[in-house]
Parts: C-alpha cells; sequence; structure tokens
C-alpha cells in the first residue's frame, strides 16, 4: 500500500521539518524536498508514495530579493492542493502577480490575527485567533482571482485564498505550537482539502531504517558514535538489530561529561550485551581546546578530535562506516541547507573535518525530532533511563562553559550540575522538563562568605519548557526550588559567588548558551 503523503518544499525556513512532523503526527506521510523540485520529480515520487498536497516553507530570505528560492511554477500546474506558510505564503502572491514588500512594522512572536472568512484551511477558526508570527516582509495586494480571508494590525493580507483552485496561503506558522489552533489548520488542509488517509506511522520508520542500514552497510562493519544520551543510543540499537556483531559502539571519554557518566555507559550498555569500546581521551581534548574561548571554534575543534578517535578504533576493529545519532535540530541550526541560516554548528555535522577516513557517515535519525526519538526508543524496548534522559551536547560541559575550558572550570560545572540534577528530580521536575542545566560564565563578580569578601565566578541555570526544541519556554520554576538550587551551589562550591536564572525563550536565544 502506498502512503498517503504530504511534501513540504524546503524553502530554507527553520521550521521546515517541523511542518514535516506536524503532518506525521496526524499518521500522514510527509517527506522535505527541494524548494526547486521539478513536476518529473514529484511524478516519480508518486511511484512509491500517493502525494496528496504540497505545503511551501518559510526562510529567511525576501521573495523579491534577486537570487531568492523559486517554485517552479509547472509544479503548480499538477493540480496538487498547496498550502504556503510566511515565505511560502508571500511566494504564491508574488508569483500571482501580487504585491509582496517590506512591512511598516515586523511582527515577531504571538500575535493576534483578524479572520475574516472561516473557510478552507481556516474552518472552524474564531474571529479572533492567537498565530506565532516572524516576518518583515507581507503582502500588500493580490491579484483578482484570490480573496483576503485574515489580517492583522501590521500585515493587511494574513491569509489568502484562490477562488476556484485549492491554494491557501497564511503569513504565521501553524506548525509552531504558540500558534493556539495551528494543528486544526494543519488538519484542514491535510484532512479536508488533500483528502489524506491516515495510514503511516513510526512503525514504518523503523521497519524503513534498518533495512536501510542493512543495504548501506552491506556485508561491512560499522562504529556507532555513542553518548549515552536518547539519539545516539537509539541509532545503536537500530544498528544493531540491523548489523549484529558487526557493530562496535564507542564511547569517548573526553573528560567533559557529567558526574557518573562514563559508569552509566558501561552499566547500561553492558547489560544490552553490544560490544562496546571505552576510549579515555581526557588529555588530548584538553590540549585542543588549550586558549580557545570563540565557542565555533571549540565545536569543530571537538568535532575534530571526535573523528579521528573515530578513525583509529575503526582501523582497529576493521570498521569502514561511522554511524551517528544526528537528528533534524542538529542540522537546522548548522544551516546545512542553501538559504538556511546557521545558528551555531554542530560537532557531528558542521563540526566534522572535511577528510575523513570512512567509506560513509550514516545517520537514522537526521529526519526526526527528539520527541519523535523518544517514540522509536520506547518501541524498540530501549531502557526508561534511557529513554527519558535529558539532552546533552555531544561536546558536553565543554560548550556549557563560556570561554577558555580547563580542568578547573570542567569541575566547577560538573558539581553545580549535580546539584542542579538532584534538587530537579527531588522536586519532581525531571519528567515535566525538557531540559535543565547549568552554565559557567566568564563572569567574575564581588561576593561575601564567612563575613570576608570573596571574589568569584556566576552560574546560570536554565530550564525549559518544548515539545520539539525548535522552540521552547523558560520553566517557571517555584522561587523556592531555585532558592535551594543558589544556596547548594554557592555553599557547596567556593568558587561560586552569584546564581542567576535565564528568563529567555528561544526564540530569540538558542536552548543551549553557545
Amino acid at each position: 500500500m502506498k502512503h498517503d503523503t504530504i511534501l513540504v518544499l524546503d524553502f530554507g525556513g527553520q521550521y521546515s521539518h517541523l511542518i514535516a512532523r506536524r503532518v506525521r503526527e496526524n499518521k500522514v506521510y510527509s517527506e522535505i524536498v527541494p524548494y526547486d523540485v521539478a513536476p518529473e520529480e514529484v511524478l516519480e515520487l508518486n511511484e512509491r508514495l500517493n502525494v496528496r498536497g504540497l505545503i511551501l516553507s518559510g526562510g529567511p530570505l525576501s521573495v523579491y530579493r534577486e537570487g531568492a528560492p523559486k517554485l517552479n511554477t509547472e509544479v503548480l500546474n499538477l493540480g496538487l492542493p498547496t498550502l504556503g506558510i510566511c515565505y511560502g505564503h508571500q511566494l504564491l502572491a508574488y508569483m500571482s502577480g501580487g504585491v509582496v514588500k517590506p512591512a511598516e512594522r515586523g511582527e515577531y512572536g504571538v500575535t493576534y490575527v483578524t479572520i475574516t472568512k472561516s473557510v478552507g484551511v481556516l474552518e472552524g477558526l474564531s474571529l479572533r485567533e492567537k498565530v506565532w508570527m516572524s516576518h518583515s516582509d507581507a503582502v500588500y495586494d493580490l491579484p483578482k482571482e484570490y480573496e483576503v480571508l485574515a489580517y492583522t494590525e501590521n500585515c493587511p493580507i494574513a491569509a489568502f485564498k484562490h477562488k476556484s483552485k485549492p491554494i491557501f496561503g497564511v503569513q504565521w506558522h501553524p506548525e509552531v505550537i504558540h500558534t493556539e489552533n495551528g494543528m486544526l489548520i494543519l488538519k484542514n488542509f491535510i484532512f479536508n482539502i488533500c483528502g489524506c488517509r491516515q495510514n503511516w506511522e513510526m512503525g514504518d520508520f523503523i521497519r524503513r531504517a534498518i533495512e536501510e542500514l542493512k543495504v548501506s552497510i552491506g556485508d561491512g562493519r560499522a562504529i556507532i558514535a555513542l553518548s549515552g544520551g536518547i539519539d545516539s543510543s537509539t541509532t545503536a540499537v537500530l544498528a544493531m538489530k540491523a548489523i549484529g556483531e558487526r557493530l562496535t559502539a564507542v564511547f569517548v571519554d573526553h573528560g567533559f561529561m557529567r558526574a557518573g557518566e562514563p559508569e552509566f555507559i558501561r552499566e547500561i550498555f553492558g547489560r544490552m550485551g553490544m560490544n562496546l569500546i571505552v576510549v579515555e581521551a581526557k588529555d588530548r581534548f584538553y590540549s585542543r581546546l588549550k586558549n580557545i574561548t570563540d565557542p565555533e571554534l571549540k565545536r569543530k575543534i571537538i568535532g575534530e578530535e571526535f573523528i579521528r578517535v573515530f578513525e583509529e578504533v575503526a582501523e582497529k576493529v576493521g570498521a569502514e562506516y561511522l554511524i551517528q545519532g544526528t537528528i533534524y535540530p542538529d542540522r537546522i541550526e548548522s544551516g546545512f541547507r542553501r538559504f538556511s541560516d546557521k545558528i551555531k554548528s554542530h560537532h557531528n555535522v558542521a563540526g566534522l573535518p572535511l577528510k575523513i577516513k570512512f567509506k560513509g557517515i550514516i545517520e537514522p535519525l537526521k529526519d526526526l525530532y527528539k520527541d519523535e526519538v523518544r517514540e522509536v526508543a520506547g518501541r524498540l524496548g530501549l531502557p526508561r533511563e534511557i529513554v527519558f534522559r535529558q539532552p546533552f551536547p555531544g561536546p558536553g560541559l565543554a560548550v556549557r562553559i563560556i570561554g577558555e575550558v580547563t580542568p578547573e572550570k570542567v569541575e566547577i560545572i560538573r558539581k553545580a550540575d549535580k546539584i542542579l540534577r538532584e534538587e530537579m528530580e527531588s522536586a519532581g521536575l525531571q519528567g515535566r522538563l525538557w531540559q535543565y542545566f547549568v552554565v559557567l560564565t566568564n563572569t567574575l563578580t564581588t561576593g561575601v562568605k564567612g563575613d570576608s569578601r570573596a571574589y568569584g565566578y556566576v552560574v546560570a541555570v536554565r530550564a525549559v519548557e518544548s515539545r520539539e526544541a525548535m522552540t521552547a519556554n523558560f520553566a517557571k520554576i517555584p522561587y523556592e526550588i531555585l532558592e535551594r538550587i543558589s544556596t547548594r551551589i554557592t555553599s557547596e562550591i567556593p568558587d561560586v559567588v552569584r546564581v542567576v536564572y535565564d528568563i529567555t525563550n528561544k526564540p530569540p536565544s538558542t536552548i543551549e548558551w553557545e
């Protein structure tokens, strides 16, 4: 049976895969394709899938800018229902002869939109809706074959439809959870406009991922870069199911791990019966990071050193392939697509060196979000302590230290991190928050300890709520819990005299500081 499918045309927006993910949440398959996909390619995809509609993603550029990505107009002639979001909304208007220009005032974050016609994708919406906007351009005029469906104070055409064809545009982002009825808009498009059936589930992904691993590796051997986090652990189990004993898991102790992390890895994966090699590499990583303060350079150095360690192990065990637990937010924040902006390099994506001694690098989870990975992990039977682990960056505590990384600073942040985790778990918050961690800033400040002047570090505490890590809200932690955390950190760590709490959402910030 062919899966009913929505194709997401990727114009470089931060939320392109979030759109695809929202479609899959409705048990309808979605696939990302380039913005300039040709009609012949769509028809070719239709041989293995039942393509029912197109969604044009957002993007960072202006549609009228020279070199901005444009849609192949022949794709619209296929007659498939089409929904443009943000940049896609502006592009549909612009390519039809409408007017798109800089808005008098951009809209960023929560905005209220007035719905003038609750039809098509807006069916069932109220007169006034809370939505998530992120744009500096706006549609100001449409050809006569289109009609306006919504507006805001600063955006005269916030939604539109073609009068006779199933073509729609919305300026806001229905895929972002801050748009209260965003899922209703997408459901209207998926089911009412495109007529999709719910005939896809995560089990289909698992079967396909295992089969693709078998085909990619063939009769060869592979190593899996194992950090012990949910992403690499899930990837390891998928790979083990695909190639069995021809897989070697490699855990690199670079010296920037949380307290008790290496022991945890040995215990959990030893229990699974996986071929596991633990590489002690603290000295080489500290040496490479000496005097390095730039966060991008840190990530690139750590990424390169990881690869060199993996190459050495691979040569010993005769492995030709490297398997990584890269997920979609890693790739999108690294600006891996032509028109996407780089936010920060991830050590396992943009941090990789250009010359690598592997026949191939395989990333089975590269199109999934964290909560989707958790679903896969649960289906694969991973232990609960792995499935619900706190996200932890591959470079570890090194990117939670602002400025140069030294053994002394690592010891300070390791102790502070342990205190934070203990207090959060004691308060029963570990299952309710997406992520919580501490950052050792490079700010020194005056304090008082034992009736004497103290001069020491400022530690920042970060805790967020999220569904997929592409957007996040800072957690409203009760003051008494924050007070206990602050008191313990400043009391138990002599080098710290001040604790602050980060109350910034994503966007405008990222979840991690570096």
